[in-house]
């Protein structure tokens, strides 16, 4: 398991707890059964729901654009991780003129805790469509029965959790990169050193 997530992740930064490596990988998965759900309902056409003729408003894009969603919220909730690995605190070897310095504790603070501020957006959605509304407040697009609105809140619930964790992992980022003596002298260090051998 921890070979596999280092080869998927990177390199676990100094000083951090197994709880908050544990929370970053839960981050990472918090958007993937609603992807897999929309990519269901939307694109093979599954019966996670009730189709109508011009299908639901929330999904007028098309396929393609169910894809997109997918991909760049999979790609947002994997950022979570630079929050517990090296290249989150020593840019990687791979990025030309920066690799090996140390990535300033604010650059990765600002866009995390305004983007962990954001994402506090689902859990209002999905108390809005428990009540049968959009997040307008006009009646709700998508038509459930039975079964099918048990598999929309198991794909859609873990959603809830993504602010919530990315903020306390943007807290303990900062906490640990700034208060802690010697924490990032110990971490730049040990970043340098892996891009150097790497």
């Amino acid at each position: 398991m921890t070979s596999l997530a280092t080869r998927l992740h990177g390199r676990t930064a100094a000083g951090v707890p197994r709880w908050a490596v544990w929370a970053a990988y839960a981050a990472t998965l918090t958007t993937l059964p609603s992807c897999v759900w929309r990519l269901a309902a939307v694109n093979i056409n599954a019966p996670m729901m009730e189709h109508t003729g011009n299908g639901p408003a929330a999904f007028s894009g098309g396929w393609w654009y169910v894809i997109g969603l997918c991909v760049v919220s999979e790609t947002l909730a994997f950022l979570a991780v630079g929050l517990v690995a090296q290249w989150g605190e020593v840019w990687p070897r791979w990025i030309p003129g920066l690799r090996g310095r140390r990535v300033p504790v604010l650059a990765a603070v600002i866009p995390a805790g305004l983007g962990s501020l954001a994402l506090w957006i689902f859990p209002y959605a999905l108390t809005m469509f428990a009540f049968g509304m959009k997040i307008n407040g006009e009646p709700g697009a998508l038509i459930l029965h039975g079964w099918q609105v048990a598999a929309f809140w198991v794909a859609y619930l873990p959603l809830a959790a993504w602010g919530p964790l990315l903020g306390v992992l943007t807290v303990h980022y900062y906490r640990r990169r700034t208060t802690i003596p010697g924490g990032r002298e110990s971490a730049v260090a040990g970043g340098r050193e892996s891009a150097v051998a790497g």
